[in-house]
């Protein structure tokens, strides 16, 4: 990022002066990034100028530019215009951009329509509720742009199988905290031990799953607690997850070293990639090796899931 134009963000900023800022805001072509790949998204304030300037050095491979949570209302006019400037600023960034909007009912649909211009790669909307909101999002997002939805309410629990509309709803945040608070659930509760809290993450993730949408893991709000979260990673990967929510860059470190497959994994999964094909051009797609066991279509597919190649 220019010096000149980080000075001229800094000014604007510290003088409050909205209109300065919106100047510097100007729609710029982004190559979006598609990948769904990523594991450790983290949460950023977008009214965080210091923050937004180090994105290209975090490690996260998603950044959740924030409007929501944890930026004021007297904030969060600056914050829209800051988010959007510096989507510009990383027109082509390795690392996923996810704006997370306000409420739809609290501004949303009015940021989603300001944010179109500047190409997010994904917005995700907080406080869904059923189907119809989805396809009201859907109709207003610009082409190309995903969209991801926060399930941290009742109602969007109980409508969860109907809220993945089409293709470009992709990815499912579990919201846990409020989604606990909305069902009249203590927090209590969320620890790893609760059967209603391993149900929980059970049923979301195999819903997601079915549907095609990514799942991501609740965020652990306790950040300076890394033993209790690398232990809720180890679990959550043992589930079968394999992105979670972060509030910090030692969280980010974690979940990316903890969310990978062993090489010992991956070279299994190698061998029988090349042991059914060998066997598939022969018209043989079950058989028995002595090292791996009994191979088949299933045991195939699974191998190429791991490695990333269907």
């Amino acid at each position: 990022m220019q010096n000149d134009l980080l000075q001229k963000i800094i000014i604007a900023y510290e003088n409050r002066d909205l209109e300065a800022l919106d100047a510097l805001a100007v729609p710029k072509y982004r190559t979006l990034n598609k990948t769904k790949n990523f594991r450790s998204p983290l949460m950023l304030s977008c009214n965080n100028i210091l923050h937004l300037h180090k994105i290209a050095t975090l490690e996260a491979d998603c950044i959740m530019l924030n409007l929501e949570d944890g930026v004021s209302p007297q904030e969060k006019p600056f914050a829209l215009v800051l988010c959007a400037i510096f989507l510009t600023v990383y027109d082509n960034c390795d690392k996923k951009l996810v704006v997370r909007v306000n409420a739809l009912d609290d501004g949303g649909y009015d940021e989603i329509t300001y944010l179109n211009q500047f190409m997010p790669d994904a917005i995700r909307v907080p406080k869904i509720k059923n189907e119809r909101e989805v396809r009201n999002v859907l109709a207003l997002l610009k082409d190309g742009i995903e969209l991801h939805l926060s399930i941290e309410t009742a109602s969007a629990w109980k409508n969860l199988t109907s809220l993945a509309v089409n293709q470009n709803v992709t990815t499912f945040y579990l919201g846990i905290l409020d989604l606990f608070a909305d069902m009249k659930l203590s927090q209590s509760l969320i620890n790893r031990e609760n059967p209603t809290m391993l149900y929980m993450l059970s049923h979301f993730l195999i819903t997601c799953k079915s549907m095609r949408v990514k799942p991501v893991s609740f965020v652990y709000q306790d950040f300076k607690n890394l033993e209790e979260f690398s232990l809720w990673i180890a679990l959550e990967k043992n589930m079968g997850y394999d992105a979670k929510g972060c509030i910090s860059p030692k969280q980010v470190a974690l979940v990316k070293t903890m969310f990978v497959d062993t090489q010992e994994d991956l070279d299994r999964a190698i061998v029988i990639v090349k042991l059914f094909e060998m066997h598939q051009e022969l018209g043989i797609t079950g058989f028995t090796d002595e090292e791996y066991g009994f191979i088949d279509e299933p045991i195939y597919k699974g191998a190429l899931a791991l490695l990333g190649k269907n």
